[in-house]
Parts: structure tokens; C-alpha cells; sequence
């Protein structure tokens, strides 16, 4: 008796998507709830576990685009999740395809090494939304899967592979947001002086009391919130040809990853504290961490905040994340010259851009959408009394 794997629903929009990678082998004992795939779709990437205990039999290579209700494998009753052995074992491997051994040419090394970072966690200081890295016995799998997606030409100069599902969907929703919306942005910069003073100040404290860093997100998160409120013009979206004015602040931080943008999104964030924010954040990470970053993570936002700042951007024009109507740029925190009470003095600027959907939010309620983040974040009081 057999049982059959298949991918499963895993939200409303997705159809299909590619097995990134295959975390067991072909004929590998199973239990249940273990960990037997991971599908990358154009959201997101998840794990599909074994529903039953037994021998795993593998139909679809990874790096194969699979269809919502493929089958994928089977489970064969009967090995009751321990591994094989003696006759058993030998039977396995008999019936098993073949599998690529580990070769300990040094030719094969740098390719070894080049899949294995494709999936190696990411740090806790840059959350991205990455699928965990597999065991040593799938190395081979993952390197079958670059080398079968990536096609090198004769003179080695260039390599070619196909869009992953997430990467054509960013793609999609970028050019997207750039023929229907009217994308204009506004700058201006703030003085970071208070918010570093406060960090410093009270960071230690911060830190015994809840267990958790101060970082410079959860300042900017209620900056944004405040903005939102004194300009609700910019907490809006367009939905045909109506206009909806959103009475929540759920707010998406974008970040960078290796598979493309993600944008995890902190729910009810007027309603949280500095350290419940931080914990989200932190927890995002940790998802990313585990490559368990789900579709309910993503959904939804009023407005985004993306830091370039990370990698070292100076300035940049943001995207806006459709259907929101504003986006937050964060910048590289830099010493520069500026007048304070009529004399030059050097100060940790940061340059801020907003872009917004010129469309329904006018130049004036943008500029002023920005200066009051500018304020808030010049003087953190102000978020602190909520004034």
C-alpha cells in the first residue's frame, strides 16, 4: 500500500510551482511530519511534510515546475520511519534510481560550495525569506538541479537559467505598479542625532527589561503610523474606480533576499509598543531563519517601508507596493556637514524618499506626510507622548 504526495493549495492565487529541493532521498525512510520537499512558489517557499510513515519513492526531480494537486511521490507502508537494513536496504537501493555520489575532485569542489550558499541561513540583522539549508545528502540534488537550470554557453562567458516562480512575480508586480500608478517621489533628510542619543541611552535598559534589541525600525514603523494618522490621505488604495480610505496600520518592511523582494507585514502597529515591534521583526526573522515565512505574513499592508540603507544606499526612488499608495525610503545613516543655531557642525543624516501614487495623493499631503516622519524622527518624544 502506498500513499501519494502532492502539492498542496497553498493560497488562492498559486497554481503551480518548483521543487527547490528534495530534503530526503529516493528510498529514504520516512516518519510522519517529516520534512520531504521544499516548494518554491511566486510568493512564497514552503515545506511539504510526509502524511504517513514509510519508504519514500521520488517522482519529480527537484527543479521541476509542478502543478497544485501533482503528484510528486509516494510513501510505501511498512518501513515505519526507521531506516533501512539488510535485505531491506538492499532492495531499496536495487529498485532506487541512481544518485550522484560525492566526488572529491577538485573540480567539483567550487560547484559543491556554490550550491550550498544558494541555501545557508541568513543573519539575524538582515531578515530574508530563504528555504533552510539541506542535509549534507542533498548536496548533490541541489547541484543537479543548478546545473540542469543553468546553461552555460560554449565560451563559458555567460550562464543562462529560467526566472524562479517569486522572481517572475516581482517582476510582474514592478512593471505593474509602474504602468498604473503615477509615481512621483519626495525627499528630504533627517538628523538622526536623537533617536542614536536615546538608543544608546536607554538601549541597555531596553534590552534587560524585554529581551529583545532597540533597533532603528521600530522608530521609523511609528513615525510612519503617526504620519499616517495626521495625513490619511496617503492611507488609502485604488480599487477600480473607487477609492478606499484604510482605518488600520498594517505595515510592510521590505526586504532584500537572495530569492527576490519580500515584504512581511507588522499588523495593528499603532496599537504596539517599541518591543512588540522589535519581537515582530525578530520573528520575521526567525521565520526567514526556517524558510517558514507564509502567505499570511505577506497579505495585506497599508503601507511599506523599504531600508536601502543596509546595503550602503545613499538615495534611491522606492516602488510602490501595489495597491498602497505610499512607500518610505530609509538611506545609508551618514556624518555630514549641517547649520545648527548658525554654526556648521557634523551630524549622522539620513536621506528620505517617499513615492506616492500622484493619482489620488497630491504633492502637498506627500511633503507633509514626510515631514512629520522627518519630525518624529528628529525628536522621538514626539513618539513616545504621541504628539
Amino acid at each position: 500500500m502506498s500513499l501519494e504526495v502532492k502539492i498542496p493549495a497553498v493560497g488562492e492565487s498559486v497554481t503551480s510551482g518548483v521543487i527547490s529541493a528534495w530534503l530526503k532521498n529516493d528510498g529514504d525512510a520516512v516518519t510522519k511530519g517529516d520534512a520531504l520537499l521544499t516548494l518554491e512558489t511566486d510568493k512564497v517557499s514552503t515545506e511539504i511534510t510526509a502524511d504517513a510513515a514509510g519508504t519514500l519513492r521520488i517522482k519529480a526531480q527537484a527543479g521541476a515546475e509542478v502543478k497544485i494537486g501533482e503528484v510528486v511521490a509516494t510513501i510505501e507502508a511498512g518501513a515505519g520511519g526507521a531506516p533501512s537494513s539488510g535485505p531491506a536496504k538492499a532492495a531499496a537501493e536495487k529498485t532506487a534510481e541512481p544518485k550522484p555520489v560525492e566526488v572529491k575532485s577538485s573540480e567539483t569542489k567550487p560547484a559543491k560550495k556554490a550550491a550550498k550558499s544558494e541555501v545557508a541561513p541568513v543573519p539575524a540583522s538582515a531578515p530574508v525569506a530563504e528555504t533552510p539549508a539541506v542535509a549534507v545528502a542533498s548536496a548533490n540534488e541541489s547541484l543537479a538541479v543548478i546545473s540542469e537550470n543553468a546553461v552555460a554557453t560554449e565560451s563559458g562567458r555567460v550562464t543562462r537559467k529560467k526566472l524562479s516562480p517569486l522572481r517572475r512575480k516581482i517582476a510582474a508586480q514592478l512593471v505593474m505598479a509602474q504602468h498604473t500608478a503615477a509615481i512621483l517621489t519626495t525627499f528630504n533628510e533627517a538628523d538622526m542625532s536623537g533617536v542614536m542619543a536615546l538608543r544608546k541611552a536607554m538601549g541597555e535598559d531596553f534590552q534587560k527589561q524585554h529581551g529583545i534589541k532597540l533597533g532603528f525600525m521600530s522608530f521609523f514603523i511609528k513615525a510612519v503610523v503617526a504620519a499616517l494618522k495626521a495625513v490619511p490621505q496617503v492611507n488609502v488604495r485604488v480599487e477600480g474606480d473607487e477609492l478606499v480610505q484604510n482605518h488600520f496600520y498594517d505595515i510592510g518592511v521590505a526586504v532584500g533576499t537572495e530569492r527576490g523582494l519580500m515584504v512581511p507585514v507588522v499588523r495593528d502597529a499603532h496599537r504596539k509598543s517599541f518591543a512588540e515591534l522589535e519581537r515582530d521583526l525578530a520573528g520575521f526573522a526567525a521565520k526567514a531563519r526556517e524558510g517558514k515565512i507564509g502567505l499570511d505574513d505577506l497579505s495585506g499592508g497599508v503601507f511599506t517601508i523599504s531600508n536601502g540603507g543596509i546595503y550602503g544606499s545613499l538615495l534611491s526612488t522606492p516602488i510602490l507596493n501595489p495597491p498602497q499608495s505610499g512607500i518610505l525610503g530609509m538611506h545609508k545613516i551618514q556624518e555630514r556637514p549641517v547649520v545648527v543655531n548658525g554654526a556648521i557642525i557634523a551630524r549622522p543624516m539620513m536621506y528620505l524618499a517617499m513615492s506616492y501614487d500622484h493619482r489620488v495623493v497630491d504633492g502637498r499631503e506627500a511633503v507633509t506626510f514626510l515631514i512629520r516622519v522627518k519630525e518624529a524622527i528628529e525628536q522621538p518624544s514626539r513618539l513616545l507622548l504621541e504628539v
